[in-house]
Parts: structure tokens; sequence; C-alpha cells
């Protein structure tokens, strides 16, 4: 998700506290004491975790074995493949389940097998197995469905599965409703006592372990053949994609997938993924997280945002190079098509919103509806009326039916699933977690929906809530962001969930160039800042009004991000600013 959109007191300052071990820790790894800071802030302590977290490696993945279920689904794959059964890849419609599909997909490719898949509309059949679907597998001839990224609270489908004759393989990373639904195995990382070390694996992390052991297993022993170890080591490339796509923590051995993986992407020779690079315009540039969430990814969930995510599939499965091509400038038109429909429905919402008193702070929550929003794209523009007002948020597609469709998104302090819990006799249906969820509901309830949600809000969320926390790693002097300090903080990178970009804090900078406006409207504010003789230019994104605010300000507090800035081949440090306080 962007950072919410700026303006003055709109942040809560969390200074993580001083550490006196982070010089030692520093020393024992060859880095700044700021760069042990933020490693201790990250719960890094040990000098061995700390040259693991600054060098990830594929040593680093845990044995497949030990992922609950994957030697009992692997043992039941490989005999399919060589019972020559059919398999079907039954994934969800987002990037996380295509890329697991697609890994999963080319595994069993490998081995022999002549797998097909199965991905649901989004619109149509919703999220998740259906018996329907189900039904048409069965009677299309499958023996074996194994579900990728879903199935783990589809109990009913998969008791109708069995009932068709169907073997079923779960393999998930979403938290079960209660009762787990019938299955061969259940291959899943966080299953109450499984123990499995990474319990915050995504679903592609899910699909590329089982992946892995079913070669271990093909293989009849612990390592693999040379041209499975190769396709193994390249699957990382669409493992990444999944894995950053889906903002699970990158800790742990999603650390090591992601930066492995974002190595691979930028040289890969997987037609989908080279097709899609290609079309986004970044062939040649070094792919990072931001390039992955922000450009990559949205082409591919564009799809099944906009229409049906099978062709999203198809390249990264089965198409040919041509073919590739022509689906990935399909992607792009359809991305296009969607930020169109993202931004007016943004405008129409944000107005709504407005005219309604919600912007108030009084007013602890959003519900709106209209018949007019695609629901393929609420989701998203309920993210942005978060990013905007800083309250939770749920938006309803009313398209005429019996049964309408919301999204909803969160803020850290209010937990979004049970809010939707203590207002279910107004829904028909809701599921979730703390940050995001979704409703279907009858268009006129929305109205008492939305009166109870507001009355939830307002018991849960106080006015100091509405500002969003902002963690920072330290508070430091100007001098702290030497070159080198700066540059060795690069090394912490990937960087997401659970290992954001750093963040400091300095205090009582002298603003030595006032601000002025930059870029397309004057939306960025850049100024120079001093301290002890020692200056840095700071650049704040969506902060151009600090142009006429700071106007006679002589001091500042600012919490930015410190980073390298390379132009015409003149690296400098910068600081990207997050927030800025002063008095007059």
């Amino acid at each position: 998700m962007a950072s919410r959109a700026w303006r003055p007191g709109s942040y809560r300052w969390h200074i993580a506290r001083p550490r006196d071990e982070a010089a030692t820790l520093g020393r024992a790894v060859g880095t700044a004491p700021l760069v042990g800071q933020v490693l201790l802030n990250r719960g890094i302590s040990a000098p061995r975790a700390a040259r693991s977290f600054l060098d990830p490696k594929l040593t680093d993945l845990h044995d497949p074995s030990l992922l609950p279920g994957a030697v009992e689904a692997a043992r039941r794959l490989v005999r399919a493949v060589r019972g020559r059964e059919q398999i079907v890849l039954y994934g969800d419609y987002d990037v996380d389940g295509m890329t697991g599909v697609a890994v999963l997909y080319a595994c069993l490719k490998m081995l022999g097998a002549e797998p097909d898949w199965y991905v649901p509309h989004r619109l149509d059949e919703g999220y998740g197995v259906n018996a329907e679907a189900v039904r048409k597998l069965a009677e299309a001839g499958a023996d074996l469905l194994v579900t990728v990224d879903c199935g783990i609270s589809a109990v009913e489908p998969l008791k109708q599965a069995r009932s068709a004759g169907l073997d079923v393989i779960v393999t998930d990373h979403h938290l079960p409703g209660g009762e787990l639904p019938p299955a061969t195995a259940i291959v899943h990382p966080a299953l109450e006592g499984g123990g499995y070390p990474c319990a915050d694996l995504a679903g592609a992390g899910v699909a590329f372990k089982l992946a892995w052991q079913t070669a271990r297993e093909a293989c009849g022993e612990t390592r693999v053949d040379e041209p499975m170890r190769k396709f193994l080591t390249e699957a990382t490339c669409l493992t990444a994609l999944g894995t950053i796509a889906d903002v699970v923590p990158l800790t742990d051995e999603n650390r090591a997938i992601a930066a492995h993986g974002l190595k691979g992407l930028t040289a890969t020779d997987h037609p989908g993924l080279r097709a899609l690079i290609d079309a986004a315009g970044l062939a040649g540039d070094r792919l990072d997280t931001y390039a992955v969430g922000f450009r990559l990814a949205p082409r591919l969930n564009a799809c099944g945002r906009m229409g049906h995510a099978r062709l999203a599939l198809e390249l990264l499965t089965r198409a040919e190079p041509e073919r590739c091509r022509e689906i990935a400038e399909y992607l792009n038109r359809q991305n296009a098509e969607r930020q169109r429909v993202e931004q007016r429905i943004t405008e129409q919402a944000v107005e709504q919103a407005v005219s309604l008193g919600l912007d108030d702070d009084s007013r602890r929550a959003i519900v709106l509806g209209s018949d007019n929003w695609h629901g393929g794209v609420v989701g998203i523009v309920a993210s942005r009326l978060v990013e905007r007002f800083g309250k939770p948020a749920v938006l309803v597609s009313l398209n005429g039916g019996d049964i309408a469709h919301g999204s909803a998104r969160s803020i850290p302090d209010f937990h979004m699933r049970d809010a939707l819990a203590a207002c279910s006799e107004h829904l028909e249906g809701f599921g979730g977690h703390a940050m995001a969820g979704g409703v279907k509901i009858r268009p006129e309830k929305l109205d008492s929906f939305a009166e109870a949600f507001a009355r939830h809000a307002a018991e849960k969320l106080t006015v100091e809530q509405l500002k969003a926390a902002l963690p920072i790693d330290a508070d430091v002097p100007l001098a702290a962001l030497g070159y080198s300090a700066v540059d060795h903080l690069s090394k912490l990178a990937p960087f997401g969930q659970g290992n954001p970009r750093p963040v400091v804090a300095i205090s009582g900078c002298e603003v030595v160039n006032p601000p002025r406006r930059i870029g397309r409207g004057g939306a960025t504010a850049a100024m120079v800042l001093g301290q002890n003789g020692k200056t840095i230019r700071a650049v704040g994104f969506g902060m151009g009004d600090l142009a006429d605010m700071l106007v006679g300000v002589n001091k500042v507090d600012v919490a930015g991000e410190p980073n390298i800035n390379t132009f015409r081949g003149s690296s400098t440090v910068e600081l990207k600013l997050r927030d800025v306080r002063w008095q007059r």
C-alpha cells in the first residue's frame, strides 16, 4: 500500500529506543552502528543471523519435508504422474495464486505429466473453490484436484469434490475458519501444531516448497537431478513475484526467496515473465520490490480485476513467446483501463465521503456504495480512501442484483474481520483478516450496516488512533548519515512487509534553502537542511504545500528515508521525507 496522503500532524512518531549494542553488532558484521540499530529493531541480534540477513542465500531455505503435508502431497503427485492421472491445479485469481500454479504446472510438466489448471472468475464465481467448478472439472475427467493459494476454508465444495470421485490436495497459507476440508494432504505452513519455522510463507512459496519436495520424491533421494535443480532455482523468480505481491513479511525464507528471485528476474528467460517485463518498460532495469509490487503485479492482477485471469495464467504457463507478447500487451491495456476506472471511482468516492461529512474526525469509519462502481477495483479504491482519510473504509459495488459485493481495508489499530463480525447481522457473508476483508450484502441493508459499522468504529478508535503510526528506527544527528552508512542501509533490501525501508528522525535541522515546489503540478517539495555544518537535500513527495507552510520557519524536525541518489554519474546522500514538524 502507498503511504498515507501527507498533512501536518497526520503521524504519530514511534522512535525505537537506542540500543547500546548497535555499534557492537555493526562492527561484528562490518557495517555502521546505524545499520546495527536497524537490525536490532528487526529482531536480529546475533552476528550470524545479521550476516544471513544482509546476504540471504537459497541455502537459508528450510527443508521442504518440514512443511506440514508436503511429503504426503508429493507422494500423491508422483503417483498421479506415473499413473497418468489427470491433475488439475485450481488457483486463486491474484498474483500469488497464479505464480503458485505456474510453479507447480512447470514442475509437473518436467516430470512427464500433462496437468491442466483452472482459475475462477472474480466477479461471477468469487474467491476460492466453488462447487459448480468442481462439478464441471469432475465431469471433464479430472482425477486429482490441487488447490493453490485457496481451499483451506472450502469445506463443502471439497466434500462435493470427494463425492464426485476427485482426490484432493490443498495447498494454502490463509488461516482456516475451523473445520478443515477433506483432503489426502493439506500443505500449509501455519496449521496449529505444524511447527513449520516460517509460518508466513505466501501461497506461491507453499507451491514452490511442494514442487521441491515432489522433485525429490520423483528422484528417489534428497537431492534432485541437475535439470530439476536448475528449474527450482529459476522458479524463485515466479515465487518471488507472488511473495512480494501478496505483501507477506519479507523475513526468514521469504527474504531468501525474494532476494534471489529478484536477481533472477532481471535476466530471466521465462517467456511470460520476459514479455511482462518488456511490456512494463522495465527491460534492462534492476528490479526491486517496488518494480514488482507497482509495475509487474498490477498488470497481472488487472486481467482478473477487469475480466478473467485466465489470460494472465496462460502467460505464466503454456503460452509460446509470440503469444506471450500479445498477452503482455493486452495486460498493459487492461491495466491502463483499470487505472482509469480506479481514478474515476476514487474521485467519486472521495466526493461522496466529503459530502456526507465522513472526513470529519468525529466520524471514525467510511462506508460507501454505488451502482456505478466496478466490483474488481473497489478494494483498491478502499485502500485509497484509507490513505486519504486515515480511517477504515468499506466500498460496495451495488450492481443491481439481490446480493452486492464489497471490499474493506483497515488501519493498524482496527481489526477489520472482528469489526465485520460485530456487524454481521446486516451482512449475507463476510471474511478477511486484521487489515482487509470482503462482504456480501443486500443493497437495502447498506445503510443499516454503515450505521452499525460507524458505531463499532467509534467504540474502538480514538481521534489519536486515526493518525498513522510512523515507526522510526533511530533519532540521529545529520552527521550520522554519511555516504558509507547510507550505502550499507541499502544492503537491508529487499524491503517490504516486516522489513520496511529504514526511517530516521533528525531533530533541530536548519532550513538552509527553503522548500520549493518541483515535479508535476508542484506536488513535490525539495529543500536543503543543515546541522552543525553538514547539509543534506530533502525531497518530500506529495508535500508541495511545504513551500507555503515553512515561510519564515528556520528550524524543523524531520523523519525520512536516507538513500543514495545517483544523477548524471554523481551519487549523493538524500533524504526522502516522511514527515516534518516545526514551531513558529
